[in-house]
């Protein structure tokens, strides 16, 4: 007879491998063949909602590792918050309008945009946009992100822009919108203003220079022919300075050195001395800085004066405490500027070069300025000293060239009017991490006004009109309207393809002179504006969205960007933030903690992870890693993440595996009919439950990770699985305690599929068709396990945790045995316990040592302990073989092996003796 028979082993199709790369493309074609995202959001109608609001990726190239970990953790979020019951839609987005695309156009297709019409030119940028809406919706669904991808917002739709249009004309009714000679962030290299969320700061060498500016009328204080000393690492502004600023508090000192004699801070006198090479300094006079407010100074090189005027954006951290101060290149200087009345001097064109408003560097780059400038100061003899310095600069961060100030005539949203209301409106939001909160706080707190025009053509207009006789600026409700209706119907580029005589409403004149003829703003607005008006063009206009979102979600970089775009214009539009919480997520960084470049080599692309490992890998990395910091990703950690989802799989393999002839409809045993292991099982389970859940509300998705993978690899396979091996393989097909452990292995299984789905999407429905009796065709169509029903018995929990102490001191003796080649399998072992007191006393309450512990043989004397016994943690073991014969079906050794039968031990005799006569009746 064949004594294996009875045994129930491993028997499923689930395989052991998950074969991901090829698997997972054929659940996501099933998935799209049914419709699941549809089917999900059916069956929540009526549920509590939970709006997710997708910040849109921009659409040029494809997606990065970056990506992945975005999309991936707000796919995780979409899905337990619809296991937990709400009715939770994803509307995934795309940037698509700005400079990067127009740069890819002009690089791929080599064309001039002046020289080509802009109608084509948009058109190309248009249809260069989609193929990468298009080429990016491939990639993030093979991650298996569930969403609307049939119907995204994209922000070049025309319904998108016309509703960006009404946001800015709220802003314009209430006064936000102005237009202005300012300083901005200029990039010659674009040719466009930018915004500060479009500024990235890199190291780069500059010059640094030291400048005596030499006194004309020193009001009574400092002597005619003395100098104020300035320093600056642009020497290149030094034709457009108009004053000297110090502040009012600081002290100065005058000093005379063999040269003459020069005004610096008095705290900064002994860097200066160092920096410029002065010896034997004699300190002539002292001064406050408010006493020195009126002297006049006379420009190095041009027929111009050059006041000292008081500022409090004077610091002493470098320099000289003596501020070279140019309107129409810096913020602080234009602002103390206009207090003071001085113009706004900016000779510097759209594409950096030089104009005749800077005699003698007419055409120069800015940046070869410099050394022109400098050798300027030399020859006149102001140059006190020239050094290089290395320090962070400003930088374009598409073009990634460095950036200047500039003053230029913009369009300007005044965040002055409605900084309180977001001020009060940051408090009311949840920050995840707590600290979004301060950050975002001292952003809007210091934030000057928005910059939202752009020098380009690619993107949504400024629909501003301007009378053509006298110049008035026509913007009002009714052509702000008119436009945004024409572009709800044509698009924007019906701003482009007609005059500005066809775009005004029929009858318009202009307010001032009554004309009737216009022209059109030639700006377009800021990106940002397009994306941070998505609460209104995608939360206020779609039925199944609403305005605030429960969530936004972003990398850290957006508290600059989309978080601070958004919450401004809502707050203009609403009064109030378009969200409830903000979860910020740190930058990928290589294995060793390096920023990715193609330089390094170092670049992980998710594409390449999908088609070697699986995306259910990748999810599961981003599942492992604390996300709130900067998180690292290599080849070792992924292989160390395979490692973790194969062992969740093969503990999921062997769950379904072994429900080989049970009906959970009616075979299952009710918890207080199962013996103590069971129903420490149970529990445990039950506590996972909670554990799962509270990290997943909590959005701390690797203490998810972790308890998982605990509870799989040693709860379960190194446990509760390992124990009732012999109960599963062993035992009559309808044994009772048989069919208990298959109720655990039921309702654990059903715990972990849908635990792990919002994770392991693909593994969690290819296993969910393997499990018998369940209703729904998608694990996705269910809801979290719900087993307030079932109480953890403390005591039961309590006594059963200090067992598996106990165990793992037993183990160790077990592995020492294993490795002196005493014995193979832990059956082929007996153990003789020598336990403390205390341990005794536990020890006392179980039954079935032997199996507990897997061995053939346990004794538990309460004596002193041979020498040659192990010492443990409270106990001394004994490992020796174990006496008698192994049974070919349980593998236990036995001296009863073979009083029953000549192979088999007598509980399997008996079995095999019941099976075989079952069979004959049959």
């Amino acid at each position: 007879m064949d004594y294996g028979t009875t045994l129930n082993l491993l028997k499923t199709d689930f395989p052991m491998r998950g074969n991901l790369p090829n698997k997972e493309p054929e659940i996501e074609q099933w998935w799209d063949e049914i419709n699941i995202y549809q089917k999900v959001q059916e069956s929540k109608k009526g549920k509590p909602t939970f709006i997710l609001h997708d910040g849109p990726p921009y659409a040029n190239g494809d997606i990065h590792i970056g990506h992945a970990l975005n999309k991936i953790l707000k796919d995780i979020i979409v899905r337990f918050k619809t296991m937990q019951g709400y009715n939770a839609p994803y509307v995934p987005g795309w940037d698509t309008h700005g400079l990067p695309i127009e740069h890819a156009i002009i690089k791929n297709e080599k064309i001039n945009r002046h020289e080509i019409g802009p109608i084509e030119f948009r058109n190309r940028c248009r249809d260069y946009a989609l193929s990468y809406v298009e080429k990016q919706k491939g990639q993030f669904k093979r991650l298996g992100i569930r969403g609307d991808f049939e119907n995204p917002y994209i922000t070049l739709k025309p319904e998108y822009e016309a509703r960006q249009l009404k946001v800015f004309g709220e802003m314009a009714k209430k006064g936000l919108i102005y237009k202005g000679l300012k300083p901005v962030y200029w990039s010659p290299s674009s040719e466009s203003a930018l915004a500060e969320a479009e500024i990235e700061y890199k190291e780069k060498r500059s010059a640094s220079i030291y400048v005596a500016f030499e006194v004309v009328d020193g009001k009574g204080k400092l002597p005619e022919g003395s100098n104020v000393v300035i320093w600056t690492t642009t020497p290149w502004t030094i034709p457009a300075n108009l004053a000297i600023s110090i502040h009012p508090e600081f002290d100065y000192v005058l000093y005379k050195v063999e040269s003459g004699q020069y005004l610096v801070a008095k705290e900064l006198l002994d860097h200066v001395k160092e920096e410029i090479g002065f010896e034997h300094v004699e300190i002539v006079k002292e001064f406050k800085g408010e006493e020195l407010e009126g002297v006049v100074t006379k420009h190095p090189f041009y027929d111009r004066i050059s006041p000292v005027i008081l500022g409090e954006h004077v610091t002493l951290e470098a320099g000289t405490g003596c501020v070279h101060t140019a309107p129409g290149h810096g913020e602080d200087d234009f602002y103390v500027g206009q207090k003071y009345g001085l113009d706004v001097l900016s000779p510097i064109d759209d594409q950096g070069k030089f104009t005749k408003e800077a005699p003698g560097f007419e055409g120069l780059f800015y940046e070869d300025a410099n050394k022109e400038v400098t050798k300027k100061l030399a020859e006149v003899g102001k140059l006190l000293k020239l050094g290089f310095i290395k320090h962070q600069y400003p930088h374009d961060w598409r073009s990634k060239q460095p950036v200047i100030y500039r003053a230029t005539e913009q369009w300007f949203a005044s965040i002055e009017p409605i900084r309180q209301t977001m001020l009060e409106e940051i408090k009311n939001v949840k920050w995840v991490p707590h600290w979004g909160e301060l950050r975002l706080h001292n952003m809007v707190a210091d934030r000057g006004d928005w910059c939202i025009s752009r020098q380009r053509i690619w993107g949504v207009p400024i629909p501003i009109f301007y009378c053509k006789d006298c110049g008035e600026t026509i913007l009002n409700d009714q052509t702000i309207h008119h436009v945004a209706d024409l572009v709800a119907m044509e698009g924007s580029n019906v701003w482009f393809a007609k005059e500005a005589d066809e775009l005004v409403p029929e009858g318009t004149s202009c307010p001032s002179c009554g004309g009737t003829h216009f022209r059109k703003e030639t700006d377009i607005m800021d990106v940002w504006f397009d994306s941070g008006s998505s609460h209104e063009g995608v939360l206020e206009a779609r039925e199944e969205l609403r305005r605030p979102a429960d969530l936004y979600l972003e990398g850290s970089d957006q508290y600059r960007g989309w978080f601070n775009s958004s919450l401004s214009t809502s707050v203009a539009v609403t009064g109030k933030a378009p969200y409830k919480a903000v979860l910020s997520h740190g930058f990928t960084l290589d294995g060793e903690g390096r920023k990715m470049s193609k330089s390094l080599g170092n670049v992980i692309v998710p594409q390449k992870i999908v088609d070697q490992l699986g995306a259910d890998i990748l999810r599961l990395w981003v599942a492992s890693v604390d996300y709130q910091s900067d998180v690292r990703i290599s080849d070792n950690i992924l292989k160390q993440i395979s490692e973790v989802y194969r062992k969740i799989r093969n503990t999921l393999r062997f769950l379904v595996g072994n429900l080989e002839g049970f009906n959970p409809q009616k075979d299952q045993v009710a918890l207080k009919e199962m013996n103590e292991l069971d129903q420490f099982a149970m529990m445990r389970t039950k506590q996972l439950i909670d554990k799962v859940i509270k990290g997943y509300d909590a959005y701390e998705f690797h203490s998810v990770y972790q308890s998982i993978h605990n509870f799989c690899t040693v709860d379960m396979s190194a446990f509760y699985l390992d124990i009732i091996k012999d109960r599963l393989y062993t035992q009559p097909l309808h044994s009772p305690t048989r069919k208990a452990a298959q109720t655990v292995l039921y309702e654990v299984l059903l715990v972990l599929v849908k635990l792990i789905a919002p994770i392991l999407p693909h593994t969690a429905d290819e296993i969910w068709k393997f499990i018998p009796e369940v209703n729904e065709i998608s694990v996705q169509l269910t809801e979290f396990p719900d087993w307030s029903h079932i109480e953890v018995d403390q005591s039961l929990m309590e006594k059963w945790e200090q067992f598996l102490d106990v165990r793992d001191e037993v183990l160790k003796a077990l592995e020492v045995a294993r490795k002196d080649k005493l014995i193979g399998h832990s059956l082929a072992a007996a153990v003789t316990i020598y336990p403390s007191t205390e341990v005794a006393k536990l020890l006392n309450q179980f039954n079935d040592l032997d199996k507990l512990f897997i061995v053939s043989h346990v004794d538990v004397k309460e004596e002193q302990a041979p020498e040659n016994a192990m010492q443990l943690e409270g106990l001394s073991v004994h490992v020796t073989q174990a006496e008698g014969e192994k049974c070919q079906r349980c593998w236990i050794v036995s001296p009863e092996v073979g009083h029953k039968h000549p192979e088999l031990c007598p509980t399997c005799a008996e079995i095999v003796e019941e099976h075989y006569h079952d069979l004959v009746t049959e």
